[in-house]
């Protein structure tokens, strides 16, 4: 069998679905390909679930800090971990029939279940029947590494996708990885009441951050309980009854971490390995990353990837906006480029991490007359009515040009305070719009225009 399209979109997460849509409304006939759920990473595995999860994790520290703030509670605070599972499952499987309704009523969309693999540059086989079209586009995401590591093998071990399926608290869990998702696992199953261990290959936390803030970032995770065991050299595993040894050989400490439960947490690799490339004559550098020019083409010249598997950027709105991209050079004549997009991300442990542009050591590196300031977040009136007075900010702008260069503001709703940078960043604003601005009292973004009037060099 086979049937002819004009495109085909093999990926159904946060890019594929809305570009499915646009090419079909311009009058194209479309075929959209997924060979497991609606929604990637960010619906199934990701944002949704994950965050929903943060949620029930940050109620429970609450919960734990009532009396802080007057609030009396009868009895301990405890965890139903089947109910924290049945409100995430339903936050993912509401969102993902959102999207299959949503895509049920698209016109000139013909949704095809099954994994795609390329036969020609033209043409993908589907269990055995094959489509064919003039442009095709790539979104299929990503998966955790599952690293060569002594013993791996030989235990039951963790992952991103498959910790969210528990319903059972670990005793003790064990995460390998010191980084974004290790560290949001991390402090959300020990607000749960689990046991925590944190094991990193490198002397930091979060290393592409600047040193000041990974530093501060394990402080306010080690105040809740969580262990750290850095510099671990040798990372390996075995049995040890029910449980599972950690081989760590740290230079302090005991050269083992016995755990309950291990969540790799190591990093992300590409699904490009089984979609047939080769027969498609599309280059990936040695990572398995699709490369692309700035517009999302491969070199192939029909052929476009986007999201995680292109290697240039690995968040949900980062693949969005790869299709707005994408979708803007096709049909709108709006020429978009990947070159125009600012670095941007958060971490949601509790108080969560704003990034966008520069770090300190970027900037320094960058050779730019740069000025920088920061401020605790004790300081900040919000963040003391709160409760939430950990972290700090930092702001970075190029003393020549006055525009900003990046930020990063770890503390109460820094993953939103963020976004009044980015957006100044974005219209290219010099600092002085913000210092003169009148923002509103009490909020955490009132103080941007106090910390950018007190900027120094940075020596």
């Amino acid at each position: 069998m086979s049937a002819a399209y004009d495109a085909i979109v093999v990926g159904a997460g946060q890019a594929g679905p809305p570009l499915a849509v646009r090419l079909a409304n311009a009058g194209q006939r479309v075929a959209l390909i997924e060979r497991k759920f609606l929604g990637g990473t960010c619906v199934n595995t990701g944002c949704k679930p994950t965050k929903t999860m943060v949620a029930s994790a940050y109620a429970a520290r609450m919960a734990q800090r009532a009396a802080d703030y007057g609030v009396v509670l009868g009895g301990a605070v405890g965890m139903d971990m089947r109910r924290v599972k049945a409100r995430k499952d339903k936050v993912t499987l509401d969102s993902r029939k959102s999207l299959r309704d949503w895509l049920d009523g698209a016109k000139n969309v013909t949704f095809v279940e099954g994994h795609a693999r390329f036969r020609s540059p033209t043409e993908i086989e589907v269990d055995g029947k094959v489509l064919s079209a003039g442009k095709t586009f790539l979104n299929v995401g990503g998966r955790a590494v599952v690293p060569d590591l002594p013993g791996v093998t030989d235990i039951n071990y963790l992952t991103n996708s498959s910790i969210l399926e528990l319903d059972e608290l670990p005793r003790h869990l064990v995460v390998v990885g010191g980084s974004y998702i290790g560290l949001e696992f991390a402090q959300m199953f020990r607000r749960f009441g689990s046991e925590v261990t944190v094991v990193e290959k490198g002397p930091r936390l979060a290393a592409r951050e600047d040193e000041d803030v990974s530093e501060a970032i394990r402080d306010i995770l080690a105040r809740e309980g969580i262990a750290f065991r850095l510099k671990a050299e040798c990372i390996r595993f075995r049995r040890q009854g029910s449980d599972i040894a950690v081989g760590v050989d740290c230079t302090d400490g005991s050269p083992e971490v016995v755990g309950s439960h291990v969540l790799l947490a190591i990093g992300r690799r590409p699904n490009t390995d089984d979609l047939g490339l080769d027969a498609a004559g599309v280059e990936t550098d040695q990572r398995g990353y699709v490369k692309v020019d700035d517009e999302l083409r491969t070199n192939v010249g029909h052929i476009w990837a986007m999201g995680d598997c292109n290697g240039r950027g690995a968040f949900t709105h980062t693949a969005y906006n790869d299709y707005e991209i994408v979708a803007a050079n096709l049909l709108d004549g709006d020429r978009r480029r990947l070159s125009d997009r600012f670095p941007c991300y958060a971490l949601y442990t509790d108080p969560p991490l704003g990034r966008v542009g520069m770090t300190e050591t970027e900037a320094r590196k960058s050779g730019k007359n740069c000025l920088i300031a920061t401020i605790a977040m004790t300081r900040v009136g919000r963040a003391v009515e709160r409760g939430e007075t950990e972290g700090f900010m930092k702001l970075l702008v190029d003393a020549d040009s006055r525009r900003i260069l990046g930020a990063s503001i770890l503390g109460a709703s820094g993953d939103e305070v963020v976004h009044g940078i980015l957006d100044l960043m974005y219209a290219g604003a010099k600092v002085d719009t913000i210092v003169r601005s009148v923002p509103i009292h009490p909020t955490v973004s009132e103080f941007l225009p106090t910390v950018f009037g007190s900027l120094k060099p940075l020596t």
